[in-house]
């Protein structure tokens, strides 16, 4: 009988089972005739995202703080809202391969998401049909603490009920890969798919 390399695997979301839309010539900025990268630079700016993703504020504050800090470029509160919307009403891709991994790999050992997300990720997840592919979800709204936080792996870990060195945690962001294997983790940084086939082959194999 073949030993399984891990008994969890931990996922990422974004940039690995998402995917939002890439700039260009139909994306939003472009469309209301701001500069390139605009609405990223409002939303991401470390002062607004960092309370989102540990829950200090809510998804709906989020948006309403960005739609506030773009009025000025805008022209107006109400022109700023309205692009806000249509940015929230964005869906992003999914990448099918890699649910079908995750699904067959959850056949042999426990499987979790782990997300830096707003308090909308649950809605999110099941608005596309995602909120049964895994038997946890961590989103660092709902914890306090966003990765590469070391307090996360452990709390996935816990929620897995699997000690850290029997994890494997696959993440497209090498600091979060870096911070994973400090707390004694394995792990995987995605950049294709092909990372992830390889770095699962083991588990499908026993």
């Amino acid at each position: 009988m073949t030993v399984r390399p891990y008994d969890a695997v931990l996922c990422d979301i974004d940039g690995v089972l998402r995917h939002w839309p890439a700039p260009g010539p139909t994306d939003l900025d472009h469309v209301h005739g701001l500069p390139a990268g605009t609405i990223a630079a409002a939303a991401f700016a470390p002062s607004r995202l960092q309370p989102a993703i540990t829950g200090e504020v809510t998804d709906e504050q989020w948006r309403a703080a960005v739609a506030v800090d773009l009025a000025d470029v805008c022209g107006s509160a109400d022109r700023a809202r309205r692009i806000v919307t249509a940015w929230s009403e964005l869906v992003p891709r999914i990448d099918q391969k890699v649910v079908s991994l995750l699904t067959r790999v959850r056949e042999v050992v426990a499987v979790a998401l782990v997300s830096n997300a707003t308090t909308r990720l649950e809605s999110d997840l099941a608005r596309q049909g995602l909120d049964g592919l895994a038997d946890a979800v961590v989103n660092t709204s709902r914890i306090g603490v966003a990765k590469p936080d070391a307090r996360v792996y452990r709390m996935a870990a816990e929620r897995v009920g699997v000690p850290l060195h029997r994890c494997l945690f696959i993440d497209d962001t090498a600091d979060n890969v870096v911070a994973a294997r400090a707390v004694g983790m394995a792990a995987v940084h995605y950049r294709r798919i092909e990372d992830l086939e390889d770095a699962l082959s083991a588990l499908l194999r026993t």
